[in-house]
């Protein structure tokens, strides 16, 4: 079996956005937002109804409210779970990213301004759907706690709440969390494309190395007055050591 240079690359920290990690808190959050829709439609098919009498003065709730509250606040607790979770993670990976501080994009490209468009976007509409959500939901729980005791006894004015009250705080619920998901797959592609960015500013750097060291150093070639001089002070040399050594051959000859 061959093995490949992706398996010889280290696999990514636990804290990456594009990790098993990453993935499977995505899968549980948009499980969260799923689980507060199904409870939001419980509290809806279940929330306390309001009969008057025949005189239309006193009128009387037809439950006391305990189970559509604890549906109530059982979706408000999983929303928040499901935004804290995606959110907390998305911070932890993007400060804990190791992507090189000198690959950066060029603000004026194309790329760069699709991720920052698509990236506000999802962040300002998940915050402001999760907001209502919530909103929605503490409006239903005050609403269903106020008769808990008592609720059987004739009164004068009952408060209830109006119907799809808790259904729209479960659709805005779902936004929510699939709101959340588009964001970490904006901030999965800017990491991916800061990787590739940074891949190829690696390989454009060991090519360069690789190429210095394997191509030989060559000299310049020198100027002609300094291969005039070398060729002049060659001659002398030799012309000095011929006189020398006829000089020592007459001085042998006399003798």
């Amino acid at each position: 079996m061959a093995v490949t240079h992706a398996d010889l690359e280290p696999s990514p920290p636990s804290s990456d956005l594009g990790s098993k990690t990453g993935a499977c808190l995505m899968v549980l959050s948009i499980f969260f937002g799923l689980f507060c829709f199904i409870l939001c439609l419980l509290a809806e098919a279940t929330r306390s109804q309001v009969t008057w009498s025949s005189d239309e003065q006193e009128c009387v709730y037809s439950g006391s409210g305990k189970v559509p509250l604890l549906c109530g606040a059982a979706a408000f607790v999983a929303l928040a779970i499901a935004m804290i979770v995606e959110h907390t993670f998305m911070l932890i990976s993007i400060s804990r990213s190791t992507s090189s501080p000198l690959v950066i994009w060029d603000p004026d490209s194309d790329f760069a301004k699709s991720v920052a468009c698509q990236a506000a976007f999802f962040f300002v509409s998940t915050w402001i759907c999760f907001a209502v959500g919530e909103i929605l939901l503490l409006i239903g729980l005050s609403i269903e706690s106020g008769h808990l005791k008592n609720w059987a006894t004739p009164k004068s004015s009952c408060l209830i709440l109006r119907p799809g009250m808790f259904t729209s705080a479960g659709v805005f619920g779902l936004l929510t969390v699939f709101l959340a998901a588009g964001l970490y797959i904006t901030a999965l592609r800017a990491q991916r494309a800061l990787q590739d960015q940074e891949n190829v500013r690696r390989e454009v750097l060991e090519a360069a190395s690789s190429a210095i060291y394997t191509t030989p150093t060559r000299l310049p070639p020198l100027p002609p007055a300094v291969v005039n001089q070398n060729t002049v002070a060659t001659q002398y040399r030799s012309q000095r050591s011929l006189s020398d050594y006829l000089t020592e051959f007459e001085k042998y000859s006399y003798l």
